[in-house]
């Protein structure tokens, strides 16, 4: 038996392909490389979403805008005590609230739930009033704009979409199966998308890059950069934004999203000083993995730059799985739609391993 599930195939999918050994991500038969900073989001959730809604109209942009309008209701449900939790799970509790369902407007709704309270807590645990969408914007470009209160540049706007395209699908990973498996059970998209976020929260899947900016800060200069990560790597410690359970070489995900960063930097007219720090700090952690661990592939992974390109877009790092969150759950919905055409219900089995019973003594 495979520790993990390693290399075990659980099921077929018209969706995505991740190749680890070449470094390739496809999504519906389309390269990242094509998709990335030239897709909004609108369109690769159109793209996720064909063939699994008869009712799927041509352009989804007035469609999920009304959805952000629609849920901005429950945002009312924000009190104390979701605001005392992590942001991920005040947004899973008001996810949470949605009815549950299989057609388009819930999936559409699921879609836009994520977006509107992820910048609803945001304002709130920093003290602002929650800001309604905006059915005339796009879908980065409402989101920025909910978060800040303003709208977004152009750029701004960009560089979320150029994010929420990059992380919309990524394979049979851990969130994505736990979705499946619910689907699987026909208990409906809103709690196949709740065991998504579930899944997403743990430090080993959506939760990790925030740490990457505690990483950079706790460096300061590039100068320090060495002996930083020696110290983290000699006390055992993982070193976020660094090594992947499927690529064997540089997630292709990591160069979308440093793409993106840049445009962003050179697109604000200021000079890229906190780009040429993480990229020193880079170039220092791949130099130090191969001397130290010259025997594993641990290549730059998508979480190094999405910390740097959301920290651009001001959100703060408590919140950076929340917008994870904001561009996978196209895919979960995908896949769980996929799962109800045509797959039955996951089912594994397993390997008892525990005591023999004990005979009973007579009495």
């Amino acid at each position: 038996m495979s520790d993990g599930l390693e290399n075990v195939v659980a099921a077929e999918t018209v969706l995505s392909e991740v190749d680890g050994q070449a470094g390739r991500l496809i999504i519906r038969g389309r390269s990242l490389d094509d998709l990335a900073g030239r897709t909004r989001y609108e369109e690769a959730v159109h793209l996720l979403f064909g063939g699994f809604f008869s009712d799927l109209p041509p352009d989804l942009t007035r469609p999920l805008a009304e959805a952000r309008v629609a849920v901005f209701a429950e945002v009312q449900a924000l009190d104390a005590r979701l605001l005392a939790l992590e942001p991920i799970e005040a947004v899973r509790a008001l996810i949470a609230r949605l009815p549950d369902g299989d057609d388009l407007q819930t999936a559409l709704r699921l879609v836009a739930a994520p977006a509107v309270f992820s910048a609803a807590v945001v304002r709130a645990r920093r003290g602002d009033r929650p800001v309604p969408p905006d059915a005339d914007l796009g879908h980065a470009a409402d989101i920025l704009r909910m978060l800040n209160g303003r709208a977004p540049s152009a750029a701004q706007a960009a560089a979320l979409d150029t994010y929420l395209v990059t992380v919309c699908d990524h394979g049979l990973n851990a969130s994505t199966f736990a979705a499946r498996v619910t689907a699987s059970t026909r208990a409906g998209l809103t709690s196949a998308v709740l065991s998504g976020i579930s899944a997403l929260k743990g430090p080993l899947h959506g939760g990790a890059p925030g740490p990457v900016i505690e990483m950079l800060d706790g460096i300061g200069a590039p100068e320090n950069a060495r002996a930083w990560i020696e110290a983290a790597l000699a006390r055992g410690d993982r070193l976020m934004g660094f090594g992947h359970r499927v690529y064997r070489v540089r997630d292709p995900r990591a160069n979308a999203l440093k793409a993106a960063v840049r445009r962003l930097s050179d697109a604000s007219g200021q000079a890229p000083g906190r780009l040429a720090f993480a990229e020193a700090v880079e170039t220092a952690a791949l130099a130090i993995l191969r001397e130290r661990k010259p025997d594993r592939a641990l290549d730059t992974n998508v979480e190094f730059y999405t910390a740097l390109l959301l920290e651009a877009l001001d959100f703060p790092p408590a919140a950076f799985t929340c917008v994870f969150g904001v561009g996978r759950v196209a895919g979960w919905i995908a896949h769980a739609r996929e799962q109800l055409a045509g797959g039955r219900l996951i089912r594994p089995q397993s390997r008892y391993v525990g005591p023999a019973p004990t005979p009973l003594r007579a009495a």
